[in-house]
């Protein structure tokens, strides 16, 4: 039984990790960009979830509210603005820019909140419990999971059943020939990385609930991002659920194991699997 809470509650944490991937294989997959800064954004949505329920006096899920419009709001102006203009056959000039976009919100980050670590609180959710089937589940990871799955779906359904995610295939497969058939496409551009920070929005506030979090934590997040969304299949948004349970699960075993095994397991998970699936465990299919 005791291994069977540890796949469950690796299973559970999976789900914060595929909330924290999520927005960087949906602009992979339509813009081919990695962005470096991604885990920083992360970190921008849980300081203005924490500043929301600071001044608004609010629960930290409600400052979903402040933040999703926030964030979408930065994700369409740098794309617009910055990103647009470094897009190319070249991916080194997004890959700097994002580094340095990555540098000025860690430091802009220290400036306003200082390094001192923060916690949103949400009160009785965090301590909050039920059994089922014997095993004692917090209501929290639960919570977390199942606004995961939701977000892959909801993306699954923007990709594939509206006019939005028409374009974004288009402009993905061909951007010159969505530039003829109308397509605007650093409007489209701009539009695919307003729905990125809506779930990067998403991942901050779990994050900060869930965790201490400080300016420099960003790229650690980034890691596990990166690792959920390759394990799974670069631009697949059901493979980045499997990633990030894999990745959960993994680190929960490690962690059973040894205490200071946790974050290693997970690393080398990854590794295997990128030896023996180079292209991850579900490859994206075009369709």
């Amino acid at each position: 039984m005791d291994w069977i809470n540890v796949i469950v509650q690796g299973t559970l944490l999976g789900g914060l990790y595929t909330l924290i991937a999520a927005g960087l294989s949906l602009i992979f997959g339509v813009m081919r960009l990695v962005n470096i800064a991604h885990g920083d954004l992360i970190v921008l949505a849980a300081y203005l979830g924490l500043t929301a329920a600071t001044v608004l006096g609010i629960n930290p899920l409600v400052t979903l509210i402040v933040a999703i419009p926030a964030m979408a709001g930065i994700g369409y102006v740098l794309q617009r603005v910055v990103l647009n203009r470094t897009l190319g056959e070249d991916i080194l000039p997004p890959l700097l820019t994002t580094f340095g976009i990555s540098v000025i919100l860690q430091n802009g980050l220290l400036e306003v909140y200082s390094a001192d670590p923060q916690k949103m609180n949400a009160g009785a959710l965090e301590a909050a419990s039920f059994d089922v089937a014997g095993l004692t589940l917090g209501l929290l990871p639960v919570i977390t999971f199942a606004v995961a799955v939701a977000v892959i779906a909801g993306l699954q359904w923007v990709f594939y059943r509206t006019a939005l995610g028409r374009a974004f295939r288009a402009t993905s497969d061909n951007q010159e020939i969505a530039q003829l058939m109308g397509l605007n496409k650093a409007h489209v551009f701009g539009l695919a990385m307003a729905l990125s920070l809506v779930v990067t929005a998403i991942a901050g506030i779990f994050l900060g609930i869930r965790t201490s979090f400080d300016p420099s934590i960003g790229p650690g997040r980034l890691i596990f991002g990166f690792e959920a969304v390759i394990i799974g299949g670069l631009g697949n948004l059901w493979g980045t659920l499997a990633g990030g349970v894999i990745l959960g699960v993994a680190q929960a075993v490690g962690a059973q194991i040894n205490p200071g095994w946790q974050v290693l397991a997970g690393h080398v998970v990854f590794l295997v699997v990128l030896a023996v699936r180079p292209n991850g465990l579900f490859p994206r299919m075009n369709g």
